[in-house]
């Protein structure tokens, strides 16, 4: 085999780890179990678990680090891997490509705007994996690329330094 055919043999095993992973998470969420929020929903209380208000300060402590210009802080909630993958239109692999992108794409803090989360949904895996689903506003001026809204959805892994994303698929 030429180092061509190689090539494409590891491109398309890779692709297929990564629908692999993604064809996983949607089945856990859809195999989950009912949480507690879930049943009871319809009354409008829940009691949010220590892991699910873990999570919620993970995302909370980004939406605050990017309203204040601060990217290396925002992408402190990723786990520093190379193994961390960002998906929004393009497909990032390895936590300092994420960052340098990151940096690339919001050079100033006027092109970052100002972030808000809602409706943010916790559903935990097990001890260690779970999932954070919910919607994102970012407000910023014409001349800085405009308003823009879209959903998302982490994975988080609990580790020695808390809670990590390792998957951001945000659209």
């Amino acid at each position: 085999m030429t180092s061509t055919a190689f090539t494409r043999i590891r491109f398309y095993l890779r692709t297929l780890r990564i629908f692999a992973l993604s064809a996983s998470v949607a089945a856990l969420l859809c195999l989950a179990p009912p949480t507690h929020a879930q049943e009871t929903r319809d009354a409008n209380l829940h009691t949010a678990t220590k892991q699910e208000l873990d999570i919620i300060k993970v995302v909370l402590k980004q939406e605050s680090a990017w309203n204040r210009g601060d990217l290396d802080t925002f992408a402190q909630a990723y786990k520093n891997s190379p193994d961390t993958i960002f998906l929004s239109g393009r497909l990032t692999r390895g936590y300092v490509p994420l960052l340098n992108q990151y940096h690339a794409n919001y050079p100033t803090k006027e092109s970052m705007g100002n972030l808000a989360f809602s409706e943010l949904e916790v559903r935990p895996l097990d001890d260690i994996f779970a999932v954070c689903l919910g919607h994102y506003h970012l407000e910023r001026t014409k001349k800085e690329g405009g308003n823009a809204d879209g959903v998302f959805s982490l994975v988080l892994e609990k580790t020695d330094q808390g809670w990590k994303i390792v998957v951001d698929h945000t659209t």
